[in-house]
């Protein structure tokens, strides 16, 4: 009995110094899963399991990392920066878009309006918390790839729930904040381009023209979904789109490796660093204009990109780099949520079909065997090895396998032969 009751004693001092998740009933913005975050059982890859072990991650992002979770921030509508309270910085912005990507994608896949809770709680509380938001907008930032990753989270909102002020937002800030960035054209060396930063003007980013083209794109798609979409014409949308996704290919973009350089400096000079979520916005921005105009060149470079990430990217037992914290922990997650949208093109040729479908499978397979923990299923990053159970986990990773499982959940069938 004394062995049991001082068991007791420690796990109640344990729990209160680990930041216990508060009763909701009790905390104003904390969410209440109803259920304990899913263990995942290695077993048949079927699609039974990926959707627990997606279901598994994504509870646990929204149990371990909303702010408004712990009873002594019972307004912290905010996802921490690292698991329980481990790092509770807010000088980052665009992971925010990130998190609410993954709650959208949980949405999407389970109709739980548990994750549906959490859109208005955010939508309170990112802007709050932005660190460089200005009066007028608190939803401003410094980093204009950081505004777009927020609008493209945006339009995403809308297209789950069809509440028009996301769209509406979404819409703004690309006219208001974004584009505007765009050019000058007839000023060299970059003639045009979406610029990186408001306050440095000259340097223009596979970062920011990327997901710029694929905001543009999808505002046109959903352009007449809304009772007022706007005042700009449709087609201007799409032009632009088009405008900005040749300038990332014409400048940034091998079209012989299929490797997209990271940005053009003030003399024209070409970064040669190459990050997987170029690749995968690239990736994105080719494939949305090949659904819309069926131009089968957007296809073909989207696949090259692709295919590059898979020839000479992945050299880590057959998966990509690990990526264990920072702004770097979130490329791996960016670029499988649109590399698996080309994988479930119709109009994508066999070998490459069957190719990448098999490379999609392999790293998700390796990360649910040996990278996330299954008893918190937390992702720190490493693909070969999982988080202690009392690790810390920083945001950015966990989002990384938490996209990559969400993507395991709509990727397609192979196709038939």
């Amino acid at each position: 009995m004394k062995k049991v009751f001082i068991f007791i004693i420690l796990a109640t001092i344990f729990i209160s110094v680990s930041g216990e998740t508060s009763n909701p009933s009790t905390t104003k913005g904390g969410i209440d899963s109803q259920a304990q975050t899913p263990k995942v059982k290695k077993g048949k890859k079927d699609i039974h399991y990926w959707k627990k072990m997606a279901e598994g991650m994504s509870r646990a992002l929204t149990t371990r990392f909303w702010g408004a979770n712990f009873k002594e921030y019972p307004e912290r509508y905010y996802f921490n920066y690292g698991s329980d309270l481990s790092n509770m910085t807010t000088n980052h912005y665009w992971p925010q878009a990130h998190a609410m990507d993954v709650v959208v994608d949980a949405y999407l896949r389970t109709s739980d309006k548990y994750y549906l809770n959490f859109y208005p709680l955010w939508w309170t509380g990112v802007p709050k918390f932005n660190f460089s938001g200005k009066p007028e907008d608190r939803w401003w930032n410094v980093f204009v790839d950081d505004m777009e990753w927020i609008t493209l989270a945006q339009l995403r909102m809308f297209e789950s729930t069809k509440q028009e002020m996301y769209f509406t937002k979404a819409k703004q800030m690309y006219n208001d904040y974004i584009f505007p960035t765009w050019g000058p054209e007839d000023e060299a060396p970059w003639h045009g381009g979406i610029t990186w930063k408001t306050d440095a003007k000259k340097s223009k980013n596979a970062c920011s023209n990327g997901p710029a083209a694929i905001i543009a794109a999808r505002i046109y798609t959903m352009y007449d979904k809304v009772s007022t979409p706007d005042k700009k014409p449709k087609q201007a949308y799409l032009d632009e789109a088009i405008k900005i996704y040749n300038w990332l290919r014409d400048n940034l973009y091998d079209p012989i490796e299929g490797k997209v350089c990271d940005n053009m400096n003030a003399t024209g000079n070409i970064s040669k660093a190459i990050y997987t979520y170029n690749q995968g916005t690239f990736i994105g921005a080719a494939h949305e204009l090949y659904e819309i105009t069926g131009n089968k060149q957007y296809l073909a470079e989207a696949v090259n990109a692709a295919n590059y990430v898979i020839d000479h990217m992945s050299e880590n037992g057959g998966v990509l780099n690990n990526a264990t914290s920072g702004d770097g922990g979130l490329f791996n997650g960016i670029f499988f949520r649109y590399f698996v949208k080309l994988i479930n093109e119709p109009d994508l040729d066999k070998v490459n079909h069957e190719k990448f479908h098999r490379y999609i499978t392999n790293c998700a397979t390796v990360m649910a065997e040996q990278g996330v923990n299954p008893e918190t299923m937390l992702y720190g990053g490493n693909w070969h090895k999982a988080p202690a159970s009392t690790d810390p986990v920083a945001l950015t990773p966990q989002l990384s396998g938490c996209m990559l499982m969400e993507a395991m959940c709509i990727l397609k069938p192979l196709h038939k032969k």
